[in-house]
């Protein structure tokens, strides 16, 4: 169904606000045991990339209309991924799906608001009606409120909105899409968090802070749970990038320099980057990684003292 448009509930944009050891000793016929007790180690070792990385794969993705869901949606395609572009801005998703589209691919534009159930709910059905599974959740949609500041300043509803978009959302893309990859026999679910919620800053954000330890927990009690029906449960944790959404937060040179100097590398990241990282997450090269936060934050989180 390349080119439809699906859109659940059309509304206001949002408020914009290894020890190495010596392995076993194997035969061609214990080898061909384990990979068929071990699918994505069969996909990675037999079905090395016809079509792509993806290739069969249908991946839902919340915030597609930009940054980092943009970007992801984008490759995943490029993979092979039949793609469900999700965002409260319709207009913007739909922009990635024609040029996913465009460029041959499949995919879907829907209209969804993370922070209500139904409309998540309906998404996921719509996923399912339109390629008859889903194999990749990422739930990657989240907000960073220019009022949102420490625990004096920040006002409860900022707080609430917060917590609405960036937690509870990952947590309705989870009780709704984890029964669908349970229905397509596994999967993969990518759940964006970020550095701050590994490090402390004074520089506070702190719904924002709080929501993202919020999905790292999450993310680490679902993968537990679930490990046994073949589905992957991860987050992402991105360090300071090159977007919209955190540029018009440090929208003063002093505040970008305050974020650099603790990063290594000496420069913000790009969505294509984390995008890399998600496509590896959202592959069968990524088959015994559950649980995990994976950091791509230019070894901010490594450092103590940074390069002069």
């Amino acid at each position: 169904m390349a080119g439809s448009v699906w859109q659940a509930h059309r509304h206001e944009p949002p408020r914009t606000i290894a020890l190495e050891h010596s392995p076993p000793e194997t035969s061609p016929t214990t080898d061909r045991t384990r990979r068929n007790q071990m699918p994505g180690l069969q996909a990675m070792t037999t079905n090395r990339t016809p079509g792509g990385r993806l290739a069969g794969k249908a991946a839902f993705i919340t915030g597609a209309a930009s940054g980092i869901g943009r970007e992801s949606a984008l490759l995943f395609a490029a993979e092979g991924a039949r793609v469900v572009a999700v965002d409260v801005d319709f207009d913007g998703s739909q922009q990635v799906v024609d040029e996913i589209t465009g460029a041959g691919g499949e995919a879907i534009a829907l209209a969804a608001d993370v922070a209500v159930e139904a409309e998540v709910a309906a998404a996921i059905a719509a996923t399912e009606e339109a390629f008859g599974r889903l194999d990749v959740l990422f739930n990657n949609a989240g907000i960073m409120h220019p009022d949102d500041g420490d625990a004096q300043a920040t006002e409860e509803a900022v707080w609430d909105l917060t917590m609405s978009i960036n937690l509870k959302g990952v947590w309705f893309g989870c009780r709704h899409g984890i029964p669908a990859l349970r229905r397509s026999g596994g999967g993969s679910v990518i759940n964006t968090a970020s550095f701050v919620a590994l490090v402390g800053a004074a520089t506070p954000q702190l719904a924002y802070t709080a929501s993202k330890g919020g999905v790292l927990a999450m993310t680490r009690e679902l993968a537990v749970v679930h490990a046994r029906e073949g589905i992957r449960v991860n987050a992402l944790c991105p360090g300071p990038l090159r977007t919209e959404l955190l540029m018009s937060f440090l929208d003063t040179e002093e505040k970008r320099q305050r974020r650099l100097v603790h990063v290594p590398m000496g420069r913000f990241g790009e969505a294509g980057e984390i995008a890399q990282a998600a496509l590896w997450l959202a592959s069968d090269e990524s088959s015994y990684v559950t649980g995990t936060d994976l950091s791509v934050d230019g070894g901010l989180t490594a450092a103590y003292v940074t390069p002069e």
